[in-house]
């Protein structure tokens, strides 16, 4: 049974090892292995607990998930939803995202970003919710598409 909850700071660690695991694949998609999510240090994780809301999905004792959110006024951004590979594909990262959206009642919006070859993620939030606004050409290999979930 996968329990959600708020993430603790010295979790840190152990959210940054599920989150490198988790983007390899799109590394590889991207033919980046510098992506930003696998470059992140524990400090940085550590702060994003501490500063913005931070949700970690456990199975048993491990973290098998986790989703950011940073509220800024009405809008939520949605950041580094993860979940562990070997566990992908059992609704862990909806459940993940549907808990966000409870915990950060108040607000208005949610929005977020990814890949464009991203088709699993894509299905994920537009399941969700969530419509694309618009798409942001980063590199001849990579354009963003980014996503508002309205309430």
């Amino acid at each position: 049974m996968t329990m959600i909850e708020r993430a603790e700071p010295a979790e840190a660690g152990e959210i940054l090892t599920v989150q490198r695991a988790a983007y390899v694949t799109e590394a590889q998609l991207y033919g980046d292995p510098f992506i930003p999510p696998l470059v992140e240090s524990a400090e940085q994780v550590r702060r994003a607990v501490e500063s913005g809301t931070v949700l970690v999905a456990r199975d048993g004792g491990r973290i098998v998930g986790a989703v950011r959110g940073q509220t800024s006024e009405t809008t939520c951004r949605v950041g580094r939803l993860v979940v562990a590979p070997d566990v992908q594909g059992r609704g862990i990262g909806g459940a993940l995202l549907a808990a966000l959206h409870e915990e950060v009642a108040e607000a208005l919006a949610f929005d977020l970003f990814t890949g464009h070859l991203s088709e699993g993620n894509l299905r994920l939030y537009r399941r969700h919710g969530y419509r694309e606004t618009r798409r942001e050409r980063m590199s001849d290999h990579l354009t963003l598409v980014h996503m508002r979930r309205l309430l």
